[in-house]
């Protein structure tokens, strides 16, 4: 092995070999900012708060059997962030079109897998679309590094991110790369025997809560290989491989966590109740009935710790399959059934048992992820991800940022993709949707605020009338 080529880890190679023609395996923003920004001062906070993460120096190098990240002897920041300007008006329909071929275009593998789009016409102001491939790093990870290209104000002093550098593996012969690894794997069962006999003597009930936990987790194994396909409905297609993107209007987040705080339940479940009435909307508008049994999304469950620094990279999260009650056309029946599933599944093991199979996927051959692949992704319509933003506004480079979007990719023959992000005071919705599939993701898009509003009414409606009981009955 090249002294210059880290391996890399089973999980992103999972995620890097689940890139197909028809589903981009990529991450992408879109930043739209108040004012144009000046393109050097851009590249000066790229080259110091972006490039200082060495991934986005690296590209992949694919063997076959393995995966490895080598520095790229011909890197350039020229060759990832490109200067361009809208055609026409320069408007939200000529951005989404942009957004919209980007999405539908792969990356280059020759070199580290990342692209910027800085635009310095949009609406008045500009915009830095951002493209990363999924095996970089998961969503959290990435949200965190854009982040930290930001400012709180317009005019900081700018500073370098520091992170730790990461040591260059020697050459090692097989022998003593077996012979490493065979002490690990003895120093790690030492340690686990240790870890099990000092909790028998702490809590002898130990052994039989581990078998439960291992119950609990070959349980929820059985139940994902078990569940059944997805009913057939136009959201289900063969794919082109085409994207359209769309964006919402912002949602207020103090209006959010107010309707969640009178229904006793999360954020989380007042945006997913939004999201099954959005769709259950757009089945009735596509005159095709709702499935009596709803609809599945797969959700991405983070399970890296939340104190973990910011340069450790990777994919660091497991897959859950949520049920979207969309045949409930009462709001308030709705919530309740989708408090309900979200409960269900945080009790579950089936994030920890996802990222495991993933884990196993990235370690095994190629077809046996393609077929495992093709297995899950029958059993889900869309993508849906939920990541949380910052609570202010936020400065890049001088230029405030007045509106973040982003979209999830798709794996497997999933061709809808729903991305929902909190940024100062506001909530935002993107949609990705494949061409093949017969819907308007603009369209969509209007639905969920209708969805939210009939919810916050139905919530307020419900609050008055026990006020007015429980009045009644004091008198």
């Amino acid at each position: 092995m090249s002294p210059k080529q880290i391996p890399m880890s089973s999980i992103d190679r999972a995620w890097l070999r689940m890139d197909t023609p028809e589903n981009p395996m990529m991450i992408c923003g879109i930043l739209a900012l108040d004012r144009p920004l000046s393109i050097s001062r851009l590249r000066r906070t790229l080259e110091n708060r972006f490039l200082c993460f060495q991934r986005f120096r690296q590209r992949v190098v694919d063997d076959g059997d393995r995966a490895y990240w080598q520095d790229d002897p011909l890197f350039h920041i020229d060759n990832h962030l490109h200067q361009i300007a809208l055609p026409g008006k320069a408007d939200k329909a000529e951005l989404q079109k942009l957004a919209s071929d980007l999405n539908s275009t792969s990356l280059d593998f020759r070199r580290p897998l990342w692209q910027m789009h800085y635009i310095d016409n949009y609406e008045g102001g500009s915009a830095l679309v951002v493209r990363i491939h999924h095996c970089i790093a998961d969503g959290i990870s990435l949200v965190r590094v854009m982040l930290s290209l930001t400012d709180k104000t317009p005019e900081p002093k700018l500073k370098r991110v520091t992170t730790k550098p990461r040591a260059i593996p020697k050459k090692v012969s097989t022998l003593q790369h077996t012979l490493h690894r065979l002490v690990d794997s003895t120093h790690a069962a030492t340690d686990q025997a240790r870890l099990f006999i000092h909790s028998v003597r702490e809590d002898p009930g130990y052994p039989i809560k581990l078998a439960a936990t291992a119950g609990g987790v070959a349980m929820d194994l059985i139940k994902l290989g078990l569940a059944p396909f997805e009913p057939d409905t136009h959201l289900k297609s063969p794919l082109s491989g085409r994207k359209q993107v769309s964006w919402g209007e912002a949602l207020d987040l103090a209006e959010v966590k107010a309707c969640a705080k009178t229904l006793g339940g999360t954020v989380n479940d007042v945006l997913l109740c939004a999201a099954t009435g959005a769709l259950q909307r757009h089945f009735s508008a596509s005159n095709e009935p709702a499935p009596e049994c709803g609809i599945r999304v797969a959700m991405p469950f983070n399970l890296r710790p939340l104190d973990q620094p910011i340069e450790t990279l990777g994919n660091q999260f497991g897959l859950v399959l949520v049920t979207l009650p969309v045949e409930v056309q009462d709001p308030i029946m709705c919530f309740r059934q989708v408090h309900e599933n979200m409960n269900r599944l945080k009790r579950s093991y089936q994030a920890q048992v996802t990222y495991s199979l993933l884990d196993l996927f990235g370690r095994g051959p190629d077809i046996l992820e393609r077929r495992a692949l093709d297995l899950l992704s029958n059993k889900a319509s869309a993508v849906l991800t939920n990541v949380p933003g910052p609570e202010d506004a936020l400065y890049l480079a001088g230029s405030r940022l007045t509106q973040p979007m982003f979209w999830v990719p798709q794996s497997g023959n999933i061709g809808i993709g729903i991305s929902i992000f909190s940024y100062a005071g506001t909530v935002q919705f993107g949609i990705t949707v494949d061409k093949a599939i017969h819907a308007d993701p603009q369209a969509v898009m209007d639905l969920f605020r209708e969805s939210f509003q009939a919810l916050s009414h139905a919530a307020l409606a419900g609050r008055r009338s026990g006020s007015q009981h429980k009045a009644s009955r004091a008198l």
